[in-house]
């Protein structure tokens, strides 16, 4: 075996399925049970959508995922401030999907075991150690639930899928603190509604200590639409943060006194809070970039790597380019450390620049900009901020992460 690939989640799976591609042996180990889809809405931009259909999946995301169609940000007051096109109805030659993040999942890890079957995917496998011989690196896994040692295998790489919470990353890093909280708090929850604006429209409502994000992950048979909704609030001085459980469940009360009023005519929030039934909280939570992924024949991809606040829609999106970036330094250099250091070269600037940007709340500082400037409201934008001024925001974070139009189209998947 060459490639070991600790973590069985988005970026671990994405980077199976080039690997594969690329006829180059691997062998994922993921320390769950059983795989099963977890987690709510996200968004898949258009560099990170190419990579997918290269791999071959544009019909199954199709079946799964909406097609974006636009991004609309409004003040608190529900009054327009920006919006605009999104994927091949903003030029470019891929879409953008919303998608509920399990469903994504699944679909990468049922495609992987079709295509190699479900032997290379070991789980209830979890790291505990390993170390570097003269030929490669040998591997002690655990059961997560009791700690017994379950096996011992080996690889001449590895790769750490494993999260905002890698273990890899803090073995790497024994110094580094935990993550860093925004202070913001972010409740979430899907609700079935009727179509709003476009039908496949994402909202951004308010400003960073108070906003509200919706856009809709499946349309139903009788014209409905399932709204994967998120609700920010900047939380009182000590406040307990510190679990990090996507399935962690939420309260009503705990958002309610802000959003009650949010009725809009375009949209009512409050009703589709109200109507929830199940509500998850999580915080919104990052690391600092690092000046190191890799370590000998050990590197970090996805949120292992750079987790970043979820501002901008990208980080499963810059998952999938690890993946797609790493597999063509392999196949360049061999299953070796040289691909590793060529491989991280290429991606870590690009991250560490998203995670500084969404520290500043990425393209949605426009909310904050406005919010500042027009706090009761506005009856002309353009008083407010120009049309450039806003089109430039949108513009300079596109670029940023990889993915604006022009430069895009004018250049190949890297797994074509």
């Amino acid at each position: 075996m060459s490639v070991a690939i600790i973590g069985a989640g988005i970026g671990g799976l994405s980077l199976g399925l080039c690997l594969h591609k690329l006829n180059i042996p691997f062998k994922i180990y993921e320390a769950v049970n059983e795989i099963k889809p977890i987690g709510v809405g996200i968004n898949i931009q258009p560099h990170a959508v190419r990579e997918l259909f290269a791999l071959g999946l544009q019909k199954e995301l199709d079946s799964i995922g909406i097609r974006s169609q636009e991004v609309a940000y409004y003040s608190k007051q529900g009054d327009l401030i920006w919006s605009e096109p999104r994927g091949v109805l903003a030029g470019y030659n891929w879409p953008q999907y919303s998608i509920n993040r399990g469903d994504l999942q699944m679909l990468l890890y049922e495609t992987l075991k079709d295509r190699m079957g479900s032997d290379l995917i070991k789980t209830n496998f979890t790291l505990s150690d390993w170390k570097e011989e003269k030929s490669g690196l040998e591997m002690h896994f655990i059961n997560c639930k009791d700690g017994t040692h379950i096996a011992s295998e080996k690889s001449i790489i590895m790769i750490a899928c494993d999260g905002i919470n890698s273990i890899v990353r803090a073995r790497m890093n024994p110094t580094e603190s935990s993550a860093n909280w925004s202070g913001i708090m972010m409740w979430r929850g899907t609700t079935k509604v009727p179509k709003y604006l476009s039908g496949k429209t994402m909202v951004m409502v308010g400003q960073k200590i108070q906003k509200f994000v919706a856009y809709p992950i499946h349309e139903f048979a009788d014209g409905d639409i399932l709204l994967n909704w998120i609700c920010d609030l900047k939380a009182p001085k000590g406040y307990n943060w510190t679990r990090q459980d996507w399935n962690a469940k939420g309260e009503l009360r705990e958002l309610w006194p802000s959003f009650k009023d949010w009725n809009f005519p375009w949209l009512d929030v409050a009703s589709i809070i109200r109507n929830t039934k199940d509500i998850y909280k999580y915080p919104m939570v990052d690391r600092d970039p690092l000046d190191k992924w890799s370590d000998n024949r050990v590197s970090l991809l996805g949120d292992a790597a750079h987790p970043m606040y979820p501002i901008g829609s990208n980080g499963a999106s810059q998952a999938i380019l690890d993946s797609a970036f790493l597999a063509r330094c392999i196949e360049r250099h061999g299953v070796k450390e040289d691909a590793l250091i060529d491989y991280e070269s290429i991606r870590r600037p690009v991250t560490n620049e998203i995670i500084k940007k969404n520290r500043l709340n990425g393209p949605d500082e426009i909310l904050d900009i406005v919010a500042q400037k027009a706090p009761n409201g506005f009856s002309n934008i353009n008083n407010i901020m120009s049309h450039k001024e806003l089109g430039m925001i949108a513009e300079n974070y596109k670029t940023i992460a990889g993915f604006d139009a022009h430069t895009l189209n004018l250049s190949n998947a890297i797994m074509d």
